[in-house]
């Protein structure tokens, strides 16, 4: 319709992010595949269905990113779409665990007593989608840093004044929020992942610089400062600490889940099981010392592998990768302070959520598989997009001889 109506146009970056698209299509052709019945691909044909469906619900939505995020306008408005939305996740995630109310969006929550969850079931898809969230958002920190040398302490004084009354300090307080969310919600892998996808992509971010920032330097030492010790002496982080000291392999059962599902993918590797049927295949293949049921494999890739087969997983494997390499070039090419400050949010999100992928199923959820595709669509934006210049303003001309205006 916006093409019918010339509302919009083929972008630079939509035409040059082509081999991202095709790998998602030929992904999702497989699952299609898969959906026949008399191909006999999948043990669960309606589930398939349901999958190919979503997929082409997400490449739609990548391809409407590629296309509309066209403006640096745009682009901030996107991040700080993000940024909200996080930060009322885990405003009323925070809120309804630290009041005792415990209620999972007008519904009483029956699981996952006295940790944030929001408005997800399970806190360790919260702790995902705000580490999507506080990923885009210290990049637009980064973005809004000053890059260039304050001088003498006039000069220094009156940028932390300026600072203090504009939308950085703004940015910085709904940081602050969704990182109590983030600890609120005593997910090992959740924090694990934030803190250490957060010095990964500082460090390469500062090795890819040119010009290294003292100012970007300092924004990174004081997050893991503030919202280590400060926040999280508040708000529970010793929580999380003991969570990861008593984890065992005597009190998990994931890791038996993992075990399990390496049989079911063996026995199905090249071709996979059918998209959408890891619950249906997976208790053919667990033993009697699993005894709750799992609708998901808890390590995505372990899950991905398993239903799409190698012909199905690889491709999608190939379009993150691909796009990981393409904001890492924008990291090291791009001037751009805003260029910069989104590729180094596609890259933290990036990592963190390949991290949080091996033990938990945040790209089955749709919010969280949404934000990722819009994350990945971010990452080609920031190495493609080429800020307009701004057009010269009209002037108003004035005839000598009658004093009048013409415009």
């Amino acid at each position: 319709m916006l093409f019918l109506k010339q509302q919009t146009t083929i972008t630079r970056t939509f035409r040059k992010s082509w081999p991202l698209l095709l790998l998602f299509i030929l992904s999702n052709l497989w699952v299609g595949l898969q959906a026949i019945p008399s191909f006999a691909l999948s043990i669960d044909v309606n589930s398939t269905l349901q999958q190919f469906v979503l997929g082409w619900g997400l490449i739609g939505f990548l391809v409407l990113a590629l296309l509309l995020i066209n403006s640096s306008l745009r682009i901030r408005w996107t991040i700080y779409t993000l940024v909200i939305s996080g930060l009322f996740q885990a405003t009323y995630g925070s809120l309804m665990t630290l009041s005792g109310i415990e209620s999972s969006f007008l519904l009483p929550k029956d699981t996952y007593l006295g940790v944030a969850t929001g408005t997800f079931i399970n806190r360790n898809h919260l702790a995902g989608y705000l580490v999507i969230c506080l990923s885009m958002g210290l990049g637009m920190m980064i973005a809004l840093l000053n890059l260039t040398p304050s001088g003498n302490w006039r000069n220094r004084l009156r940028r932390w004044i300026t600072a203090l009354l504009s939308q950085k300090i703004l940015l910085r307080l709904a940081l602050v929020m969704m990182v109590i969310g983030l600890v609120l919600t005593h997910s090992r892998m959740g924090n694990t992942s934030f803190f250490a996808a957060m010095m990964i992509t500082g460090v390469l971010a500062l090795l890819l610089s040119k010009h290294a920032s003292r100012s970007t330097l300092i924004l990174l030492s004081s997050l893991i400062i503030i919202d280590i010790f400060i926040v999280g002496t508040f708000f529970g982080i010793e929580k999380v600490v003991d969570r990861l000291e008593n984890t065992s392999s005597q009190r998990e059962t994931r890791d038996e889940v993992d075990h399990y599902s390496l049989t079911l993918m063996s026995n199905n590797l090249l071709l996979g099981s059918g998209s959408g049927t890891f619950y249906t295949a997976f208790p053919e293949y667990r033993e009697a010392d699993i005894r709750l049921f799992y609708d998901h494999a808890h390590n995505d890739y372990l899950e991905f592998l398993t239903e799409r087969g190698l012909i199905g997983f690889i491709p999608l494997l190939l379009a993150i990768i691909l796009s990981f390499l393409v904001a890492l070039k924008a990291q090291w090419t791009r001037r751009n302070p805003l260029m910069r400050g989104l590729s180094f949010g596609c890259l933290m999100s990036m990592i963190a959520m390949g991290m949080h992928a091996t033990v938990d199923f945040n790209l089955q959820i749709p919010a969280n598989a949404a934000s990722f595709m819009l994350v990945l669509a971010l990452g080609w934006i920031s190495f493609y997009h080429q800020p307009v210049p701004k057009k010269l303003v009209p002037t108003t001309h004035y005839d000598k001889d009658s004093q009048a205006a013409h415009f």
